[in-house]
Protein backbone atom coordinates (compact mmCIF):
# COMPACT_ATOMS: atom_id res chain seq x y z
CA UNK A 1 0.00 0.00 0.00
CA UNK A 2 1.98 3.59 -1.07
CA UNK A 3 1.51 6.21 0.96
CA UNK A 4 0.39 9.49 -1.13
CA UNK A 5 0.77 13.33 -0.04
CA UNK A 6 -1.29 15.29 -2.39
CA UNK A 7 -0.83 18.92 -2.99
CA UNK A 8 -3.54 20.75 -3.96
CA UNK A 9 -6.06 18.19 -2.00
CA UNK A 10 -9.10 20.80 -1.67
CA UNK A 11 -9.18 21.92 -5.99
CA UNK A 12 -11.15 20.15 -8.87
CA UNK A 13 -8.39 17.79 -9.45
CA UNK A 14 -7.41 16.83 -5.84
CA UNK A 15 -11.02 15.91 -5.47
CA UNK A 16 -10.90 13.88 -7.98
CA UNK A 17 -7.76 12.50 -7.54
CA UNK A 18 -9.26 11.88 -3.62
CA UNK A 19 -12.21 10.00 -5.15
CA UNK A 20 -10.09 7.84 -7.62
CA UNK A 21 -7.77 6.61 -4.72
CA UNK A 22 -10.65 5.69 -2.53
CA UNK A 23 -11.86 2.83 -5.60
CA UNK A 24 -8.04 1.65 -5.17
CA UNK A 25 -6.83 -0.91 -2.82
CA UNK A 26 -2.72 -0.08 -3.78
CA UNK A 27 -2.56 3.38 -2.48
CA UNK A 28 -3.93 5.52 0.03
CA UNK A 29 -3.91 9.58 0.89
CA UNK A 30 -2.06 9.81 4.12
CA UNK A 31 -2.35 14.33 4.19
CA UNK A 32 -2.90 16.67 2.01
CA UNK A 33 -1.48 20.42 1.24
CA UNK A 34 -3.78 23.27 0.43
CA UNK A 35 -3.66 26.44 0.91
CA UNK A 36 -7.16 26.64 2.51
CA UNK A 37 -6.29 24.00 5.50
CA UNK A 38 -9.36 22.73 5.63
CA UNK A 39 -9.84 18.77 5.81
CA UNK A 40 -12.47 17.62 3.67
CA UNK A 41 -11.59 14.34 3.52
CA UNK A 42 -10.23 11.32 6.86
CA UNK A 43 -6.44 12.40 5.93
CA UNK A 44 -4.77 16.00 7.37
CA UNK A 45 -4.82 18.84 5.33
CA UNK A 46 -1.80 21.15 5.88
CA UNK A 47 -1.08 24.71 4.72
CA UNK A 48 2.01 24.40 3.44
CA UNK A 49 4.83 21.22 2.76
CA UNK A 50 6.86 22.57 5.66
CA UNK A 51 4.23 21.85 7.78
CA UNK A 52 3.59 18.18 6.54
CA UNK A 53 5.68 15.60 8.71
CA UNK A 54 3.45 12.52 7.61
CA UNK A 55 5.21 9.49 6.70
CA UNK A 56 4.76 9.03 2.95
CA UNK A 57 6.25 7.13 -0.41
CA UNK A 58 5.20 9.80 -3.12
CA UNK A 59 4.04 13.26 -3.49
CA UNK A 60 1.39 14.37 -6.14
CA UNK A 61 1.28 18.25 -6.92
CA UNK A 62 -1.90 19.28 -9.03
CA UNK A 63 -1.77 22.67 -7.48
CA UNK A 64 -0.36 25.94 -9.07
CA UNK A 65 2.67 27.14 -10.01
CA UNK A 66 3.14 29.06 -7.30
CA UNK A 67 3.13 26.51 -4.85
CA UNK A 68 6.24 24.23 -6.75
CA UNK A 69 9.42 25.79 -5.39
CA UNK A 70 8.17 25.20 -1.53
CA UNK A 71 6.76 21.46 -2.83
CA UNK A 72 10.39 20.76 -4.44
CA UNK A 73 11.91 21.74 -1.26
CA UNK A 74 10.11 19.27 0.83
CA UNK A 75 10.52 16.51 -1.50
CA UNK A 76 13.85 16.83 -1.57
CA UNK A 77 14.47 17.21 2.00
CA UNK A 78 12.20 13.96 2.62
CA UNK A 79 13.64 11.62 -0.33
CA UNK A 80 10.01 11.52 -1.84
CA UNK A 81 9.53 11.07 -5.30
CA UNK A 82 7.29 13.47 -6.92
CA UNK A 83 4.24 13.30 -9.45
CA UNK A 84 4.10 17.06 -10.67
CA UNK A 85 1.33 17.61 -13.04
CA UNK A 86 0.53 21.66 -12.21
CA UNK A 87 0.08 23.47 -15.83
CA UNK A 88 1.29 26.96 -16.84
CA UNK A 89 5.21 26.68 -15.20
CA UNK A 90 7.76 29.27 -16.42
CA UNK A 91 10.41 28.37 -18.27
CA UNK A 92 12.68 28.73 -15.24
CA UNK A 93 10.35 26.66 -13.22
CA UNK A 94 10.57 23.75 -15.33
CA UNK A 95 14.41 23.91 -14.73
CA UNK A 96 13.86 23.87 -11.29
CA UNK A 97 12.58 20.55 -12.19
CA UNK A 98 15.30 19.13 -13.75
CA UNK A 99 17.57 19.88 -11.10
CA UNK A 100 15.15 18.83 -8.31
CA UNK A 101 15.51 15.15 -10.81
CA UNK A 102 19.00 14.70 -9.89
CA UNK A 103 18.56 14.45 -6.21
CA UNK A 104 15.00 12.59 -6.44
CA UNK A 105 12.67 10.90 -9.02
CA UNK A 106 10.62 13.43 -10.94
CA UNK A 107 7.33 12.83 -12.98
CA UNK A 108 6.76 15.56 -15.35
CA UNK A 109 4.20 15.85 -18.27
CA UNK A 110 2.16 18.43 -19.59
CA UNK A 111 -0.67 15.42 -19.50
CA UNK A 112 -1.86 13.05 -17.49
CA UNK A 113 -3.79 11.06 -19.75
CA UNK A 114 -2.16 7.65 -21.08
CA UNK A 115 -4.59 8.35 -24.19
CA UNK A 116 -3.12 12.38 -24.77
CA UNK A 117 0.70 10.79 -24.47
CA UNK A 118 -0.45 8.06 -27.34
CA UNK A 119 -1.90 10.78 -29.54
CA UNK A 120 2.07 12.16 -28.84
CA UNK A 121 4.01 9.25 -30.14
CA UNK A 122 0.80 8.80 -33.23
CA UNK A 123 1.73 12.28 -34.02
CA UNK A 124 5.39 11.64 -34.06
CA UNK A 125 5.26 8.87 -36.81
CA UNK A 126 2.55 10.51 -38.94
CA UNK A 127 5.16 13.33 -39.27
CA UNK A 128 7.94 11.42 -39.93
CA UNK A 129 6.32 10.64 -42.59
CA UNK A 130 4.09 13.29 -43.86
CA UNK A 131 6.28 16.47 -42.09
CA UNK A 132 7.45 17.48 -45.70
CA UNK A 133 4.51 17.67 -47.66
CA UNK A 134 1.92 18.23 -45.06
CA UNK A 135 1.09 21.26 -43.20
CA UNK A 136 0.92 20.88 -39.47
CA UNK A 137 -1.86 22.96 -37.51
CA UNK A 138 -2.95 22.09 -33.78
CA UNK A 139 -6.29 23.06 -32.03
CA UNK A 140 -7.16 22.63 -28.83
CA UNK A 141 -10.05 23.50 -27.06
CA UNK A 142 -11.26 23.76 -23.23
CA UNK A 143 -13.60 25.35 -20.47
CA UNK A 144 -14.20 28.59 -20.47
CA UNK A 145 -12.29 28.80 -16.84
CA UNK A 146 -8.59 27.90 -18.08
CA UNK A 147 -6.23 30.69 -17.57
CA UNK A 148 -3.26 29.54 -19.87
CA UNK A 149 -3.43 29.52 -23.54
CA UNK A 150 -2.53 27.68 -25.23
CA UNK A 151 -2.49 24.68 -23.48
CA UNK A 152 0.65 23.00 -22.00
CA UNK A 153 -0.88 19.88 -23.59
CA UNK A 154 -0.42 21.55 -27.38
CA UNK A 155 2.40 22.91 -26.50
CA UNK A 156 3.74 18.68 -25.94
CA UNK A 157 2.38 17.84 -28.34
CA UNK A 158 3.84 20.26 -31.19
CA UNK A 159 7.44 19.57 -29.38
CA UNK A 160 6.80 16.20 -29.95
CA UNK A 161 6.49 16.85 -33.38
CA UNK A 162 9.11 19.36 -33.78
CA UNK A 163 11.56 16.37 -32.65
CA UNK A 164 11.03 14.27 -36.07
CA UNK A 165 11.15 17.45 -37.98
CA UNK A 166 13.97 17.97 -40.76
CA UNK A 167 14.01 21.91 -39.59
CA UNK A 168 13.10 23.20 -36.38
CA UNK A 169 9.78 24.57 -37.01
CA UNK A 170 8.13 28.34 -35.98
CA UNK A 171 5.45 27.86 -33.70
CA UNK A 172 2.67 31.18 -34.89
CA UNK A 173 -0.13 31.24 -32.31
CA UNK A 174 -1.88 34.57 -33.93
CA UNK A 175 -2.60 34.55 -37.45
CA UNK A 176 -4.72 37.85 -37.66
CA UNK A 177 -1.45 39.90 -36.71
CA UNK A 178 0.35 38.58 -39.97
CA UNK A 179 -1.22 39.23 -42.98
CA UNK A 180 0.52 37.33 -45.22
CA UNK A 181 0.35 33.34 -46.75
CA UNK A 182 1.19 30.37 -44.49
CA UNK A 183 5.03 29.23 -44.39
CA UNK A 184 6.04 25.84 -44.87
CA UNK A 185 8.20 26.00 -41.72
CA UNK A 186 5.62 26.50 -39.38
CA UNK A 187 3.09 25.04 -37.07
CA UNK A 188 0.14 26.48 -36.69
CA UNK A 189 -1.46 26.58 -32.43
CA UNK A 190 -4.73 27.29 -31.90
CA UNK A 191 -6.98 27.89 -28.55
CA UNK A 192 -10.69 27.58 -27.86
CA UNK A 193 -12.14 28.55 -24.77
CA UNK A 194 -15.78 27.67 -23.88
CA UNK A 195 -18.72 26.17 -21.25
CA UNK A 196 -17.36 22.84 -19.81
CA UNK A 197 -15.17 21.03 -22.07
CA UNK A 198 -13.05 19.46 -20.36
CA UNK A 199 -9.77 18.85 -22.79
CA UNK A 200 -10.03 18.42 -26.64
CA UNK A 201 -6.47 18.13 -28.68
CA UNK A 202 -6.48 18.04 -32.40
CA UNK A 203 -3.39 17.35 -35.08
CA UNK A 204 -4.02 18.28 -38.65
CA UNK A 205 -2.19 17.21 -41.24
CA UNK A 206 -2.94 19.34 -44.05
CA UNK A 207 -1.57 18.24 -47.80
CA UNK A 208 -2.61 18.89 -51.13
CA UNK A 209 -5.97 17.18 -52.09
CA UNK A 210 -5.65 15.26 -48.49
CA UNK A 211 -6.51 15.40 -45.04
CA UNK A 212 -5.31 13.48 -41.97
CA UNK A 213 -6.43 13.97 -38.64
CA UNK A 214 -5.64 12.95 -34.82
CA UNK A 215 -7.65 13.61 -31.97
CA UNK A 216 -8.44 12.98 -28.87
CA UNK A 217 -11.41 13.63 -26.43
CA UNK A 218 -11.61 13.89 -22.51
CA UNK A 219 -15.04 13.32 -21.32
CA UNK A 220 -14.22 14.09 -17.54
CA UNK A 221 -11.05 14.93 -15.60
CA UNK A 222 -11.30 11.21 -14.10
CA UNK A 223 -8.76 10.23 -17.07
CA UNK A 224 -5.85 12.58 -15.46
CA UNK A 225 -6.22 11.96 -11.99
CA UNK A 226 -6.02 7.85 -13.38
CA UNK A 227 -3.02 8.65 -15.05
CA UNK A 228 -1.43 10.51 -11.88
CA UNK A 229 -2.15 8.21 -9.30
CA UNK A 230 0.09 5.41 -11.94
CA UNK A 231 2.38 7.91 -12.49
CA UNK A 232 2.98 7.74 -8.20
CA UNK A 233 2.85 4.01 -8.04
CA UNK A 234 4.93 3.81 -10.81
CA UNK A 235 7.76 6.25 -9.76
CA UNK A 236 8.09 4.88 -6.24
CA UNK A 237 10.18 2.39 -7.63
CA UNK A 238 12.56 4.54 -10.02
CA UNK A 239 16.00 6.25 -9.09
CA UNK A 240 16.56 9.91 -9.16
CA UNK A 241 15.99 11.19 -12.49
CA UNK A 242 13.27 12.88 -14.52
CA UNK A 243 10.19 10.47 -16.50
CA UNK A 244 7.18 11.23 -18.57
CA UNK A 245 4.38 9.21 -19.78
CA UNK A 246 6.70 7.60 -22.34
CA UNK A 247 8.06 5.48 -19.76
CA UNK A 248 4.29 4.40 -19.06
CA UNK A 249 3.12 4.09 -23.15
Amino acid sequence: MKRIVLSGCNGKMGRMITSCVKERDDCTIVAGIDISGTALDAFPVFTSPAECQVEADVVIDFSHPSALEPLLSYAIQQRLPAVIATTGLSEEQIQKIHSASHQIPVFFTANMSLGVNLLAELAKKAAEILGSQFDIEIVEKHHNQKIDAPSGTALMLADAVSQVLPQAPQYVYDRHAVRKKRSKNEIGIHSVRGGTIVGEHEIIFAGRDEVITLSHSAASKEVFATGSVNAALFLCAQKPGLYDMSHLV
